[in-house]
């Protein structure tokens, strides 16, 4: 049994009294987990999960015998198969894994009725108030009540499911998460109240939700590896690296992220909870096929910039930067970005896209994939004093509201755009010839939200 006991950090201040309740629940290696509970023969083998060597596509999952050879989700099948040539490479069932997901949830449900799904693999669980409930007679605290509570949960999901998962308990959804992170495989972590800060302070930046490669070069540049440097941080340090996103890194690397559960939600869908201001929204497609046809790119680039702004409205948010992602046949892959005034309008975001995509592509090469980001977001209300187009998005986003997303296009964008995914974890392929789907995981959304 996992538990942290360590003492508190040199100069750091306990939190405020509160009680390790929230739980992240992470099902170890999923897609690969289900692939064995359907053929045993795969236990203890490598095994990817996302298509057949020499297609295309990406690794949607992989196992823990194969990624000591550098696979990792989201890498080519291509590359992976370069890596790995002796591994199981298996296809993507998609309603098969949905499905295990959904009785995940119901066994979770037997423990708990306040359950957030945060990706099909991935959810965070309420247990407060629920001491008394679950006291044993040999249970010395209210925490080590939980902690078995939780041990029993993770016992069931593999007893009746053939699913090993790990989990995290702390006072805050995003220490949960760090947790259960550290608790795989299949494991349990209690974090005490109070202890937060001694858990991070040795980890790697990348441990925090939400630091992401960029970030991470930029505090590598400045000296900082491990959350404790990165704790020990001025406040306006860390401005110049997370921008709006500094007041959620600068809680969560002392502890005091937050607990509260949000609303719930389906996995594989938009996460755009009403003024969320944390964090990205975006949205990127792959051709079937690599694509070089001007309008055909165009019109992707205009659904894309449709798509990022309806969310924008949605959250009731606008944007300060729009990012244009430009990736091409051999994998090159650019990234361009432009800050302007605040907005959440298609026509606004879509001409600055243009001007980004006209600078970017000096090409002739095919292109693989575009993705649109909206970043350094903000309240809503700002106005622009020079063309107020709210009248008009308020109606299209109520016919939305009724029949769909794709009830109103703006005329640029392809009527052959079938699958306009999510953006936030999940990644659809898309061209003219026939559409396919191949789902690849990005770090599930948590506190705080990890930009895609």
């Amino acid at each position: 049994m996992f538990r942290y006991t360590g003492p508190l950090a040199s100069g750091s201040s306990p939190l405020p009294a509160a009680t390790p309740r929230i739980c992240c629940l992470d099902l170890d290696t999923f897609f690969v987990s289900v692939e064995r509970t359907l053929d045993a023969s795969l236990e203890g083998k490598p095994v990817i999960v996302g298509g057949r060597p020499g297609q295309r596509g990406v690794v949607t999952a992989c196992s823990y015998e194969v990624r000591e050879f550098g696979v990792r989700s989201g890498m080519s099948l291509t590359q992976a198969a370069q890596l790995a040539p002796r591994a199981i490479f298996l296809p993507v069932r998609h309603g098969t894994y949905g499905d295990y997901a959904k009785r995940v949830v119901h066994i979770a449900e037997r423990f708990s009725p306040v359950i957030r799904v945060a990706s099909i693999d991935e959810m965070f669980i309420d247990f407060r108030g629920s001491e008394r409930l679950y006291h044993a007679p040999d249970d010395a605290t209210d925490d080590e009540t939980i902690e078995r509570v939780v041990w029993q949960l993770t016992d069931a999901i593999a007893g009746e499911l053939g699913l090993p998962s790990s989990a995290g308990i702390a006072t805050s959804k995003v220490i949960a998460k760090v947790a259960s992170g550290l608790a795989k495989p299949r494991g349990v972590l209690m974090v005490p109240a109070g202890q937060e800060t001694e858990l991070l302070a040795p980890l790697p930046v990348r441990k925090f939700p939400g630091i992401g490669p960029v970030a991470a070069k930029k505090l590598e540049a400045a000296g900082i590896l491990t959350l404790g440097q990165l704790a020990d941080m001025p406040y306006n340090k860390l401005t110049h690296v997370f921008g709006a996103w500094t007041g959620n890194v600068y809680r969560g690397v002392h502890g005091h992220g937050s607990a509260d559960m949000g609303p719930a939600r389906r996995a594989f869908r938009e996460h755009d909870p009403s003024g969320e201001t944390v964090g990205s929204i975006s949205n990127e497609r792959t051709f079937r096929e690599d694509e070089g046809d001007p309008t055909v790119l165009d019109s992707m680039l205009c659904a894309l910039c449709e798509r990022v702004s309806w969310r924008a409205r949605k959250r009731g948010v606008k944007a300060r930067t729009v990012t244009l992602k430009l990736r091409y046949a051999d994998f090159v892959t650019l990234s361009r970005s432009k800050t302007t005034s605040p907005t959440h309008s298609e026509k606004h975001v879509l001409g600055i896209v243009r001007e980004l995509y006209r600078r970017a592509n000096t090409t002739t090469g095919k292109i693989r994939l575009l993705g649109v980001a909206l970043t350094n977001l903000g309240p809503g209300e700002q106005l622009n004093l020079f063309e107020n187009q709210d009248r008009l998005h308020t109606v299209v986003d109520h016919v939305r509201a009724r029949f769909g997303f794709d009830a109103v296009r703006l005329a640029a964008a392809s009527t052959r755009e079938v699958d306009q995914g999510n953006g936030h974890g999940e990644h659809r392929t898309w061209g003219g010839k026939g559409t396919h789907d191949t789902t690849t995981r990005a770090d599930p959304t948590t506190d705080p939200t990890t930009p895609p």
